[in-house]
């Protein structure tokens, strides 16, 4: 029997303070006027600062709480950190927009603080029941986030597709959990990790099971083949929503990958090695070769994050505290430039979201300069052009590959890196290259949009200019895992 004390309620003051913000957002709503809901957003990234503030109380009391099944250590607050970065920019960038879409409800913002608590508590699970649930808590939220705009046939036809694979998806991880446990009596990874040390332990079962579970996360990561829901539901849903789904959802499962590949199942060898290697391989080439054929913006960024988390694959294959770290950080670097650049889409697309094809932002840059500048960082950056923090994330990454020996799998990632650098300049070059007059440059950004921009475009330059101390931070948060 579990005793439950002070301590481990400490360890998840994040996730506690999210769910009560959440829960009052709901409670609050029919009591705001129509003409004030923008309020619950306020009152929602209010919850955010707040958990923020909360995990800096929760890294004073490090360890494990709940009997073992939830961790309170550097690599789950590092996690924490970036759930709360990506859920305010998102919140941020949505108060105006749903206004202007005429759909500010405060469910959406409710919804948005608990997903970031499923994301929560799969980064600091231990137990791969704990991780269900949070995967559970985090796939609810976003599906009901995607069918948002309700009188949209895409937004319905995005939320039914994420739905339904979405859930067939987690059938897989939940019959490799039950494999798991049917094999080794139990579900705890550092308990799997001593039952599971020797490689004549890692008997066709226990290769099933690893297999299931990882086919439950590469949905969430979109890696090849489970990638066919990801163009779709990207361009249907919201744009705000877009840009969550992109970034927090995977990081999730990217922090859940490393500690069943690195920890539970660290003996797996060349079982899990040659999944992660494949996987990157085919998740690159065929993210970056849909995306040069691509018109409309969001499915064109859609096929960018494909071939992204192909990239940050390469970093989990190429493990130990190079590798771990690298991936660290290339989360960080990919979601200021992801969630910026939804963002900004969002917001240029006008109601309805219409203006989303590339020929839309043609002149932009003549009209529109500032904005124009603040869309071709993030392409630029995406790309991994030399001063921003795309070129150092993939740095770092193909580093530790090659430290690891994996010349074959960098050479691979650098040559569709070359390749993705062709669709990323055909938005800078319509903006920049080609006179005209968009629709898109009469759109202003409200005062909340620029905030959140700013920070993204600073973080980037950040990131790629002194990037000692998130490199350092990377470092210390990968110190709980195995090397």
């Amino acid at each position: 029997m579990i005793t439950l004390q002070t301590a481990d309620l400490v360890r998840i003051l994040p996730e506690i303070v999210l769910s009560i913000f959440g829960i009052l957002v709901m409670v609050l709503e029919p009591f705001v006027a129509a003409a004030q809901k923008k309020l619950l957003g306020w009152m929602a990234l209010l919850g955010v600062l707040a958990a923020a503030t909360a995990t800096v109380r929760t890294s004073f009391e490090p360890g494990l709480a709940f009997g073992g099944t939830i961790a309170a250590d550097e690599f789950s607050i590092y996690f924490i950190y970036l759930f709360l970065l990506t859920a305010g920019l998102v919140i941020l960038g949505s108060i105006d927009y749903l206004e202007r879409n005429h759909a500010q409800h405060g469910e959406f913002y409710a919804l948005v603080l608990l997903g970031t608590v499923g994301m929560c508590f799969m980064a600091a699970s231990t137990d791969l029941i704990m991780i269900f649930l949070g995967l559970e808590i985090s796939s609810i939220s976003t599906y009901i986030l995607a069918g948002f705009r309700r009188a949209d046939r895409l937004s319905n036809e995005a939320a039914l597709k994420y739905f339904l694979l979405g859930s067939f998806a987690t059938a897989f991880f939940l019959y490799g959990i039950a494999f798991v446990y049917g094999l080794t009596g139990t579900t705890n990874l550092l308990g799997l990790s001593a039952r599971l040390m020797e490689p004549s332990q890692w008997t066709t079962f226990a290769r099933v099971a690893l297999v299931l579970m990882f086919v439950g996360l590469a949905f969430k990561l979109s890696t090849v083949p489970f990638q066919v829901w990801t163009p779709d539901v990207y361009q249907g849903a919201p744009a705000p929503v877009t840009a969550f789904l992109s970034v927090g959802p995977k990081a999730a499962a990217f922090a859940v990958l490393l500690r069943l590949f690195l920890g539970g199942f660290a003996s797996a060898g060349t079982v899990s090695f040659w999944i992660l290697w494949i996987s990157a391989a085919l998740t690159m080439c065929l993210g970056n070769l849909a995306a040069l054929w691509q018109t409309n913006v969001k499915r064109l960024l859609a096929y960018s994050s494909i071939a992204h988390a192909g990239y940050i694959l390469v970093g989990v294959a190429a493990g130990g505290s190079r590798g771990i770290s690298a991936v660290l950080f290339y989360l960080v670097a990919y979601a200021l430039m992801n969630v910026g650049a939804f963002i900004m889409v969002a917001h240029l697309s006008g109601t309805g979201e219409r203006l989303v094809q590339i020929e839309d932002y043609t002149g932009l840059a003549f009209e529109r300069p500032g904005v124009a500048a603040c869309l071709a960082v993030f392409f630029l950056s995406l790309a991994g052009f030399p001063t921003t923090a795309g070129f150092l994330g993939k740095f770092y990454v193909f580093r530790a590959a090659i430290h690891s020996h994996l010349i074959g799998l960098t050479v691979l990632a650098l040559l569709n890196s070359v390749v993705s650098v062709y669709y990323y300049l055909r938005i800078v070059v319509a903006m920049y290259m080609r006179e005209g007059k968009t629709e898109a440059a009469t759109v202003e950004l409200p005062w909340p949009v620029r905030t959140a921009l700013a920070v993204s475009v600073l973080g980037i330059f950040y990131l790629g200019l002194a990037p000692k101390l998130p490199l350092g931070l990377s470092t210390l948060a990968a110190l709980p895992l195995p090397k």
